[in-house]
């Protein structure tokens, strides 16, 4: 054994570090986290804040081989990150392994290299405690709020539901805005562009300098400028620079790979995860823009060799954020002499660190701008002209320029002709458009991130798993928004005069931002209103700001949980009693058949209307909500339209055609056929005409492509991405085939590859009990019914092979199940057969209250 054992936190981390260490040094993963608070209970005392921690069972046995290990080394070395997590992950091994000052050594860096491995071994410390205690702050307050703020909205609001601490403050964010945008109110006004001719023909497009609230003096512009002579009245030419941007933190490079890459926060963090580990990139945690004086000097020297001294312009930047965390680097290349790296999407992600770390140590981009004005005197406004050449493009070499989602589509500068003052222009068309005013953006991931950065909500290691945690609740979701349309009037004139044309815009519509959902919306309006100051963005801010004092010890971190707590529990028990229920119900008006209230809310299955109330003497009946309504904005007249699906249409082919609305959407019923209705396609709308027609679009991509052994094979497209079907078989189609174009010889390929793996994917099998051993991609294990169990090891201690597993009876096999479910066997109660209601007497009529 080794006289040190090095532990970390991470396999992959593990694995580069050996490289580094001689062998006098082992290192072992400890695989994130070895003790936590328990899964079920609060697991913290009230009274002391005492948390009460324990090994999580899938760690049992890593631990007692971590204490195996210590007892026969002489020095410990605990290298898990730098950052808070990375310390209480340190000192919980410390706790659990029984660790001894004297022989316990606390090592850090930020990257994984050679030189830095060996510099921490040469400099260690004690586990800092201030660090450790703030994690356990975060963690012990957000279980609080979590436990105690949870159950309450299963009371009032649904089961199942959570809340946390910053996830909640994220929801709040994204459904304000959406409210916003729903308030919104367009106002238009019209826009005059124009096309003119120099005196080469060459065109020179330009914008009117003021808009005219209304069409006449739209219209009455262009009836000026119909026989006006156009004159260049001003060429100004004006110098100006572009500067790089600060080196990445982990909050900018969310966001960039986003815009650049498409990226979301989870996969852009999983990817610089995998970089920091294997030794590519430094910390990937970080709110610092700071860079050491070494990587300033490697990326100068790098700068000068590849582009010259002119574009070298070294220069550190300072972190802006009061609340910025310990005092990491910025992210950037550990060696800038490795310039790619072979796994193409690490090497994306690579690249753009690579470059934006360069480009901050590069000169500015020189540019020079010109604005031409054009016009004549007689006229009340002048059109104007813009563009930009770029006269040395100093880091825009390295990184180029990329366009956010606020940046002004229509400020597209370019290169303009050569012209000269009082040169006459003619112009080629001049054209007044009908524009209307946008409501504010909703969110992207990185734009999410960037709003709770820029309100001090959350740090670095929180923003990827807040992000995932309101998709996951399902609180919000990208779902797509169906653009709507609307008229809008076009004036051009041409030589021949001026015409007027009504065309139709599409507005409003999304891909890929977060909109809340109609639960999302009633949990967040009943937090809002009954715990505002845990949603206060100024408050959540505050908590984090607590972290910090307890992380650089001006604040004591159990103070910080009972002060915070002492006015939290008795809100909790106040909600609970005295609060009403929240549903998001809606009256939206009445039944025009039968007079009753028609009511939209979230019922038992998700957002639904229903005509009629619950101590009516007829039941109300109900209807699903389609995915492209909420309860918040559905109007009467197309909550009445949702009780007209299902509806029959004509036989087609013999077999009985129908139109419903089901659990993944609007579809068409042929028989026992479900087929889905294209997106962006009402329900109500498809005729029999329509319905035949997707029917036999349906019929042509369920025709057999081929046959293997006389039996048809088919294709389509599934959740799981493209697939072939044989028998009762869909065999995945992997990315290497040409789906489009698949030939005989990649059929049977795939088929035969197919049923070898079905062949050898049962060891024993008894049907009739629905009990099988399964050979499965972690080994062997038992599937009984749709429950998976594992196979327990032989009276060797040691796994079963299949050879045995082939020999096994039957009866075996049920005790291993039963020694991990005790009630597999057992019949399940039978349900007893409802009570018939007794009749009701007659409800009193109830006046009809629109809710506000």
């Amino acid at each position: 054994m080794s006289k040190n054992l090095v532990i970390v936190e991470s396999p992959a981390k593990a694995k580069t570090i050996q490289k580094y260490l001689g062998k006098d040094f082992e290192v072992k993963s400890s695989f994130g986290h070895i003790r936590d608070l328990p899964k079920k209970g609060m697991g913290i005392n009230l009274a002391t804040f005492t948390p009460e921690y324990e090994v999580s069972p899938d760690k049992k046995k890593l631990v007692a081989e971590l204490k195996a290990a210590v007892k026969k080394t002489d020095m410990v070395w605990l290298a898990s990150d730098e950052d808070r997590e990375g310390e209480a992950i340190a000192w919980h091994l410390a706790q659990e392994l029984k660790l001894k000052d004297e022989n316990t050594k606390r090592i850090v860096f930020h990257e994984i290299t050679k030189n830095a491995i060996l510099k921490a071994v040469e400099n260690p410390r004690k586990i800092d405690q201030n660090l450790v205690d703030a994690q356990q702050a975060r963690r012990i307050l957000d279980r609080v709020v979590g436990f105690e703020m949870s159950p309450v909205l299963w009371k009032k609001v649904k089961p199942g539901l959570s809340a946390g601490r910053v996830q909640s403050v994220a929801v709040r964010l994204v459904v304000e805005r959406e409210l916003e945008i729903r308030a919104f109110e367009p106002k238009s006004s019209f826009k005059v562009e124009g096309v003119f001719l120099n005196e080469n023909q060459q065109e020179i497009a330009a914008k009117l300098k003021k808009d005219f609230a209304k069409e006449k003096e739209a219209e009455d512009f262009l009836l000026q400028s119909q026989n006006t002579e156009f004159k260049v009245l001003n060429v100004e030419t004006k110098p100006g620079t572009r500067s790089a941007s600060a080196p990445f933190t982990t909050s900018t490079l969310q966001q960039e790979a986003s815009n650049r890459l498409g990226y979301g926060v989870t996969t852009t963090m999983r990817v610089a995860q995998r970089l920091y580990e294997e030794g590519y990139i430094t910390y990937m945690r970080t709110d610092s823009v700071n860079l050491s004086q070494d990587a300033i000097n490697a990326a100068k020297t790098y700068i000068v060799s590849e582009f010259g001294d002119e574009y070298s312009n070294p220069r550190n930047f300072t972190t802006k954020s009061a609340s910025a965390q310990e005092a990491h680097e910025a992210i950037r290349p550990t060696d800038f002499s490795v310039r790619k790296i072979g796994d193409e999407q690490l090497n994306k992600l690579y690249q753009l660190i690579y470059k934006r770390t360069l480009a901050s140590q590069m000169a500015n981009a020189k540019i020079e701008k010109t604005v031409i004005e054009i016009g004549n005197p007689k006229l009340p406004q002048h059109f104007e002209a813009q563009g930009e050449v770029i006269v040395f493009d100093g880091f825009l070499k390295v990184y180029g320029i990329t366009k956010t989602e606020d940046d002004d589509e229509e400020n597209n500068e370019k290169l303009l002709p050569k012209v000269k003052i009082g040169e006459v222009l003619n112009y080629k068309k001049i054209e007044a458009t009908e524009k209307f005013t946008k409501p504010s953006a909703r969110y992207t991931e990185a734009g999410l991130v960037k709003k709770l950065e820029e309100l001090g909500i959350g740090r670095p290691s929180t923003y990827a798993p807040t992000i995932q945690t309101i998709q996951n609740r399902e609180y919000v979701d990208k779902r797509e928004i169906q653009p709507q349309e609307r008229e809008i009037m076009k004036i051009s004139l041409g030589k021949t005069g001026v015409k007027k044309q009504v065309v139709i815009e599409k507005f409003g519509g999304d891909k890929n931002k977060f909109v809340p959902t109609d639960i999302g919306e009633v949990v967040n309006e009943f937090l809002t209103q009954n715990f505002a100051e845990i949603l206060d963005y100024g408050f959540t801010a505050k908590v984090e700001q607590d972290f910090d004092d307890i992380a650089s010890g001006s604040e004591k971190w159990k103070e910080v949980l009972q002060n915070f707590y002492k006015d939290f529990h008795p809100k909790i028990e106040d909600v609970e009693e005295h609060a009403e229920r929240a549903n998001g119900e809606r009256i939206l008006g009445v039944d025009p058949k039968t007079g009753k209230n028609v009511i939209t809310r979230i019922g038992r299955f998700g957002p639904m209307v229903q005509i009629g109330e619950q101590d009516d003497e007829e039941k109300p009946i109900f209807a699903s909500l389609m995915a492209s309504q909420n309860i918040a904005t559905i109007t009467l007249e197309e909550a009445l339209e949702l009780f007209k699906v299902p509806f029959d249409l004509k036989e087609y082919d013999g077999l009985p055609v129908s139109v419903g609305v089901g659990r993944f959407g609007p579809y068409v019923k042929w028989g026992d056929t479900f087929i889905s209705i294209p997106r962006g396609e009402e329900p109500l709308s498809i005729t029999q005409e329509r319905a035949e027609e997707i029917i036999n679009e349906k019929k042509i991509a369920d025709a057999p492509i081929a046959t293997y052994k006389g039996e048809p094979v088919t294709k389509g497209t599934g959740r799981f991405g493209p697939f072939i079907k044989y028998q009762s078989l869909f065999i995945n189609v992997p990315k290497r085939y040409d789906f489009d174009n698949l030939s005989q010889n990649d059929i049977n390929e795939l088929i035969e590859a197919k049923l070898e793996k079905e062949a050898n994917r049962y060891i024993q099998q008894w049907e009739n009990e629905k009990i099988s051993i399964e050979n499965g991609r972690w080994g062997p294990f038992i599937k009984f019914g749709k429950s998976m169990f594992k196979i327990p090891k032989n009276k060797k201690d040691e796994k079963y092979t299949a050879e045995e597993l082939a020999e096994v009876s039957l009866d075996e096999v049920k005790k291993w199940i039963t020694a991990q479910d005790k009630n597999a066997f057992k019949e399940k109660p039978k349900k007893a057969a409802p009570k018939k209601a007794t009749p009701k007497k007659a409800a009193a009529k109830k006046t009809v209250v629109k809710k506000k």
